[in-house]
Order: C-alpha cells, then sequence, then structure tokens
C-alpha cells in the first residue's frame, strides 16, 4: 500500500506526449490554436512584468533599502536571469501550456507538479489581484487631475484589514471597485480569444514603454546625487529583503512559458521571448528607480500612492506630465492583469486536461479557441480578492509562489540533463551546471528573507492543496486511469 501510494505521488508524465506535435490536443474538449507571434510573446513576458513592480512597488521597497533599492532591482534581475535560462532550455525541450507545472510533471512526478501548481496559482491568482488593486491609485490620481475629483473613497479600498494572517473588518472602503472592474474587462477581452489578446498587449506594452522613457528624459532634469545619500541606510539586508518582494515582478518570465501551445514554432521563439523580455525589464526598472531616487528623496516614497506621476507633477509645477504618466500606468496596469490572469488560466486549462481538476477547466470555446468557463471562473476569484481584500502581504505572497516555481525549473533541467541527455534542445543553459545550482541557491536566499507571515500562510496554502490533492486529484488523474484505476 505505502508503495503504491509513493508510487502515485513520483509518477511522471511520458515526456513524449509533451514534446511531440500533437502534444497537448484534445478531440473531446478542443485544444489551444497557435498565432502568436515571437515579437507578440516578448511583448506578453514584457507586459506581465513592466507596471507592477515600477509602478507601485517603490512605496514599499524604499522604506525597506532606501535608495539601494536600485541593487535591489539588479539582484532580482540576476536571480531571474539564472533562472530564465533554466527557462529558456525547458520551453525549448516542452512547448506546452502550463509551464513549471508541465515541467515538473515531467521530471519529478505527479505529486511535486501539484505542489508546483499550488505555487502557479499564488504566483498568478494572488499578483493579479495585488496589482488591480494598485491600479485603482493611479485610475483614481487620473481622474483627480483630469476632472479636478477623485472616486469616493468607500469605493477605492476593500472593507477588510490586515492583521498577521488573519482577516478582519474594519477598512475605510466598501469595496475596491476599479480592481473588481479591470479584472472582469481582461476577462472579457481574453474570452475573445489569445490571438486578439496578444495584439491588444502588445500595443499596451510600447504605450508603457513610451511612457516610462518619457519619465526617465524628465525625472533626470532633476536629478541630485545628494537624495541617494545614505545610499544603504539598512545595509544589505534590507537590499536583500526589498529584493525578496520585487521578485514577484518577474513572474513574467514564467507567463511566457505558459503559451507553450499557442505560439509559433515555439522550441525557437520561447527562449528568444523569454530571454529578450528579462533585458528589457531590469534595464527598465534599474533607469526608472535609480532617477525616481534622484529626484525625491527616499523617506517620500512610504506609503504614496501613484508616486512616479505625484514626481513629474512635483518636479515639473505642471499637471500635464503627471496625466501622461498616470494615463500610461493605468493602461500598463492593463496589461499586466491581462497576461498574468492568461497565464492563471492556462495553468489550470492543463491542470484540468491533466485531471487533477474538473473538465470545466479545460473545455475549449469552438468559435474563439479559448477556454471560456476556466476565464470566468477565474475572473470571478481574481476579482472577489481585488474587491474585498487588501494587499499588505499580496506582493510577498506571490513573490514566494514565483521563487519555488523557479526552483523546480532549475531542479527540472539538470534531471534532464541526466535522464535525458540526448533529447533534442532549442537551448542549452551556459556554465552547466553552475548556472541551475547558482539559479537554486539565489531563489532560496531570497525566500529566506521573506516573512514569517508569509510561511505561515503559504503552509496554509499548501495544507489546503493537499487536502483537495488526496481527496479528488489522485483519483481522477489521467495517469491513475491509464493505469487501470488503482
Amino acid at each position: 500500500m505505502s508503495e503504491s501510494f509513493v508510487g502515485r505521488l513520483l509518477r511522471k508524465k511520458p515526456i513524449e506526449a509533451l514534446v511531440s506535435d500533437t502534444a497537448g490536443a484534445d478531440p473531446e474538449h478542443g485544444h489551444l490554436k497557435r498565432g502568436i507571434t515571437p515579437f507578440q510573446l516578448t511583448m506578453f513576458g514584457v507586459g506581465s512584468t513592466i507596471g507592477t513592480g515600477i509602478f507601485f512597488v517603490l512605496a514599499h521597497t524604499v522604506p525597506t533599502a532606501g535608495p539601494a533599492v536600485i541593487l535591489s532591482f539588479a539582484l532580482a534581475g540576476v536571480t531571474a536571469g539564472l533562472t530564465a535560462l533554466c527557462y529558456a532550455e525547458m520551453a525549448s525541450m516542452i512547448p506546452v501550456s502550463g509551464s513549471s507545472y508541465s515541467y515538473a510533471y515531467a521530471t519529478l512526478g505527479e505529486g511535486v507538479a501539484f505542489f508546483v501548481a499550488s505555487c502557479l496559482i499564488l504566483e498568478y491568482g494572488i499578483s493579479a489581484a495585488a496589482v488591480a488593486v494598485g491600479w485603482s491609485g493611479y485610475l483614481d490620481k487620473l481622474l483627480e487631475l483630469v476632472l479636478g475629483t477623485g472616486l469616493p473613497a468607500a469605493l477605492l479600498s476593500a472593507p477588510l484589514v490586515a492583521d498577521g494572517y488573519s482577516l478582519a473588518f474594519g477598512g475605510d472602503g466598501v469595496i475596491n471597485l476599479p480592481a473588481a472592474v479591470l479584472v472582469f474587462l481582461c476577462c472579457l477581452l481574453l474570452i475573445r480569444g489569445s490571438k486578439e489578446s496578444a495584439k491588444a498587449n502588445a500595443v499596451m506594452v510600447l504605450i508603457k514603454m513610451g511612457v516610462l522613457a518619457m519619465f526617465i528624459a524628465i525625472a533626470v532634469t532633476g536629478f541630485s546625487v545628494a537624495n541617494l545619500q545614505p545610499f544603504a541606510p539598512f545595509g544589505f539586508a534590507g537590499v536583500s529583503a526589498a529584493a525578496g518582494t520585487i521578485f514577484f515582478t518577474y513572474v513574467g518570465l514564467d507567463a511566457v512559458s505558459t503559451a507553450g501551445e499557442e505560439v509559433e514554432n515555439p522550441k525557437r521563439n520561447l527562449p528568444i521571448a523569454i530571454i529578450a523580455a528579462l533585458i528589457i525589464v531590469t534595464s527598465l526598472y534599474v533607469l526608472v528607480a535609480l532617477t525616481a531616487l534622484g529626484v525625491q528623496p527616499a523617506a517620500e516614497f512610504e506609503g504614496q500612492e501613484a508616486g512616479l506621476a505625484t514626481i513629474l507633477e512635483n518636479l515639473t509645477g505642471h499637471a500635464w506630465p503627471a496625466i501622461v504618466l498616470a494615463a500610461g500606468a493605468v493602461i500598463s496596469v492593463f496589461s499586466v492583469t491581462l497576461v498574468v490572469l492568461y497565464g492563471q488560466t492556462r495553468i489550470l486549462f492543463a491542470m484540468s486536461r491533466d485531471g487533477m481538476l474538473p473538465e470545466l477547466f479545460h473545455r475549449v470555446n469552438p468559435r474563439t479557441m479559448s477556454p471560456v468557463a476556466c476565464t470566468i471562473v477565474v475572473a470571478i476569484f481574481v476579482g472577489t480578492i481585488a474587491a474585498f481584500v487588501p494587499d499588505a502581504v499580496l506582493w510577498d505572497l506571490t513573490s514566494m509562489g514565483t521563487l519555488v516555481a523557479f526552483m523546480v525549473v532549475s531542479a527540472g533541467v539538470m534531471i534532464l540533463r541526466h535522464t535525458r541527455p540526448d533529447m533534442p534542445r532549442g537551448f542549452r543553459v551556459p556554465f552547466y551546471p553552475v548556472l541551475p545550482i547558482l539559479s537554486i541557491l539565489s531563489c532560496l536566499y531570497l525566500i529566506t528573507k521573506l516573512g514569517l507571515t508569509i510561511f505561515e500562510l503559504f503552509g496554509i496554502w499548501l495544507v489546503i492543496a493537499a487536502v483537495f490533492y488526496f481527496a479528488y486529484s489522485v483519483r481522477h488523474s489521467r495517469l491513475e486511469k491509464t493505469a487501470g484505476g488503482r
């Protein structure tokens, strides 16, 4: 009995089924359609990354690291870069939906894959809610600049407040209405299909990159080295703690790989898009953080909403730069939410196809070739969190899920190099095995910098996931049915 139990946890999905030309095909419920170009895929990575980290997170991380938060962005970028190379190799080998969940299923077994999927739900679902909450602040700032008045306070914040890892009523608001509206608008666009969503996202990403370039150009005119002193008031401990929080913004690397079944020539284009997105994102993050801190003293960042727009307004004495920045942020964060929700639906799609979730999640609309029911369920779940839950701990929870998923991908590269050394690879991690090992160690280091509350919440979430796995997934798994329903 114990061998059977352990065997179920360690059974692996045949890797041949993931790399074949018909991977992902499901004659009963349909399959996803290939139509995403390399440029659109790169914009997916940039779109799901730029926005969260640079528009919101400075207010959370500058008080932790001071001006040295610039180094925090670089540290998070280097860690993400190590993992990006591992993602590029895995994606070139296994170009299917599901990202690190699918990679884990082929290399580490079903139990680990479900554990990784649970982390991915934190990585995508919670981050989408947190980003939507932050979007409300920029929308309110834009309305205030344009119309002279913002939205009522009761419609801008959640009725719940965070006390440790418990939630209680007592917030200033009734509902964060803009956040919920944003989630459902993204849902409507995703229902139309991935190709249409990719085109819309590419346009929005180009707009946000232009807006950030404008911010850098204007902020440089008011740059003062004095604002960077003292540079690291909390030492390297503050730098690494801020890097742990910032790391959630690199969810875009994983989001690129979730599109494996919908991108043209995936074995070539997935690695290109992952690495290109990382370079673009890290460069913009460091430049914007440097110029923002050179214009505004570090002490003024704490609790500052719509921070970049406020910096431009104070620097220029005019409203128009702040209006352009706020409008760009509103568009930018729309694209972030869109791609993150897209990634979440594709993770659940892959899990459902494997029997880990009910069939509802992998039914594809024959006209749009998209998982409509799955998208609606995700929108309701994420929209509810965004509307009624504060974002006090959502950022770090997302980082925890992202870091764990990234470690699994790096481990998967080493396992397949050992078990399948002759398998065709469109990209190979250089300096193997040093870089995959460094990727795992750097992720572990950032995890240790997250707060105790995050570990408690993460533990509770894993217990819930384990209950669902043993109550439902282990009995409905397609591998279980193939084995004869033991």
